[in-house]
């Protein structure tokens, strides 16, 4: 019966993984929708120097991005 309850918890945990992974994937896959076009146009210098490079690049450039960018950080608490 241990062995029974240790591994449905294994599978458990690992569903939960999945989840969060897969979760993970959709917001970072909104936040290209919402801000790709502007990170490439605003942010070519820091394209490659990570998330937050970026995401520094997006915020100091608030003026100029899009109504969509904007929407997407501010409901991210990142603006």
């Amino acid at each position: 019966m241990t062995k029974l309850l240790a591994a449905a918890a294994a599978v458990t945990l690992l569903f939960a993984v999945q989840i969060r992974d897969h979760a993970q994937a959709q917001e970072r896959q909104q936040g290209q929708d919402a801000c790709g076009r502007d990170s490439t146009r605003l942010c070519k210098a820091v394209i490659n120097d990570g998330d937050q490079a970026v995401l520094a690049c997006l915020k100091q450039n608030r003026a100029r991005l899009r109504a969509v960018c904007v929407k997407f950080l501010q409901e991210k608490g990142q603006l």
